[in-house]
């Protein structure tokens, strides 16, 4: 297969430098590596002659640029690559006239034939590793390291501030994107039917303190009159914009149906529907609540979700865990999903949650279920906003936790 490269860009967008001369020692290419790295212009190089271009420092105790011109010489002449590691060259000063800075490179000179078979350039690749030598590491190097070793080590010294910086780039643009994808996640968060529920229902969002698993938990109540209301928890797969997305259409495309289709099982069988032709959707989880305040019934369903918790005012508690199923577009084929109801008495509490308020590594859902229902026994007589944030503190993660949380507390 043939590939068609630029070889030009290709070097351009190499980090290191490289400089190319012809068999007069005149400079006919520069890349941006080695023009950052010379604090030169292209215009202050290509058609010039190397040494003229960039001289010595006058009186100089080495000859390194006797060294850099025969190393030169030989690769044209023998037309075999040759390396030289730890050379001081020092070079002008940008903007300082007369004036230099120390310099230590490693270089390789390797050969450029032309179409007639000989040696017709030479291809410097001139790392500064003035850092390096100045670096106390420098200093462990002993008289048992050989020159291949000793500019081995220097390379890899310049290529790990070569990661630290890009490193860096990449959490910086982490967090920007973090930073837009939680905004956009609390702006889709917002539940315009909430305040019509008085001080009986509260609820929180704490986006995860990484940005590998930040904004795919959603939660949302809906009222439907006349005595009735839905509330639900979903977790998308993903994390960033592109979970913050999803969320978005799953958490609106659920709130909709219950609208339309006030049984969760129904709704939770449509959304997995629609999660099926959406990118992004398939395995995500949700739980889907129904409140019947005149029969004082809890009518719910489950897609692959932690199951919600059902406090009594005495500290003791039952789980909404009859009715649970696989994750929304896990099955190739629709199925009915199940229901389940549980009467409730007034004065209990109804708890949804994500699973990152309760998972931890390493640790069996049984064990994480009974650390959650804990915490929630001692607080049962608290107001939903109060049982919240006892909570989050309870299970140590009021500052936040590896995984999103999404949890809705609902007093009956």
């Amino acid at each position: 297969m043939t590939i068609d490269i630029d070889f030009t860009e290709f070097f351009d967008a190499t980090p290191s430098p490289y400089v190319m001369v012809d068999t007069d020692l005149s400079i006919c290419y520069v890349n941006r590596a080695y023009l950052h790295s010379t604090g030169r212009t292209r215009d202050q190089l290509i058609g010039r002659y190397f040494f003229d271009a960039l001289p010595e420092r006058p009186g100089a105790a080495s000859d390194a640029q006797g060294n850099l011109k025969a190393s030169m010489r030989m690769v044209l002449e023998t037309g075999k690559p040759d390396t030289l590691v730890l050379q001081r060259y020092d070079i002008p000063a940008p903007g300082e006239p007369g004036g230099f800075e120390e310099r230590w490179w490693s270089a390789i000179h390797t050969p450029l034939r032309g179409p007639d078979g000989k040696v017709k350039w030479v291809v410097q690749r001139a790392e500064d590793v003035t850092a390096f030598v100045h670096s106390r590491r420098a200093r462990r190097l002993t008289e048992e390291f050989t020159d291949r070793e000793k500019g081995m080590a220097a390379e890899l010294y310049t290529r790990a501030g070569e990661l630290q910086r890009l490193n860096q780039k990449l959490r910086e643009s982490n967090a920007r994107e973090r930073q837009i994808a939680v905004t956009l996640q609390e702006a889709m968060l917002t539940v315009p039917d909430l305040d019509r529920h008085d001080d009986n229902i509260a609820v929180r969002y704490l986006p995860a303190t990484t940005s590998l698993n930040v904004c795919g938990d959603w939660y949302d109540v809906v009222d439907l009159p006349p005595d009735r209301f839905a509330a639900a928890v979903g977790d998308v797969v993903g994390h960033g914009l592109q979970a913050a997305a999803v969320m978005g259409m799953l958490r609106s495309a659920l709130s909709a149906v219950i609208r339309a289709i006030p049984s969760p099982a129904q709704a939770l069988e449509v959304l997995g529907l629609y999660a099926r032709s959406l990118e992004g959707a398939t395995a995500a989880t949700a739980v889907k609540v129904l409140v019947d305040t005149r029969s004082s019934l809890i009518i719910y369903s489950n897609a692959g979700h932690p199951p919600p918790v059902l406090l009594h005012p005495d500290g003791t508690h039952e789980l909404l865990d009859k009715a649970t199923d696989p994750p929304l577009g896990a099955r190739l084929h629709h199925v009915p999903r199940p229901q389940a109801g549980l009467a409730y008495t007034p004065g209990d509490t109804l708890v949804l949650y994500t699973d990152g308020l309760i998972e931890r590594r390493t640790e069996d859902i049984d064990v994480s279920l009974a650390r959650l229902t804990g915490a929630l026994a001692q607080d049962s007589t608290l107001t939903p906003a109060q049982i919240a944030d006892s909570l989050l503190d309870r299970l140590g993660i009021a500052g936040g936790a590896a995984d999103d949380v999404a949890l809705v507390v609902i007093r009956l």
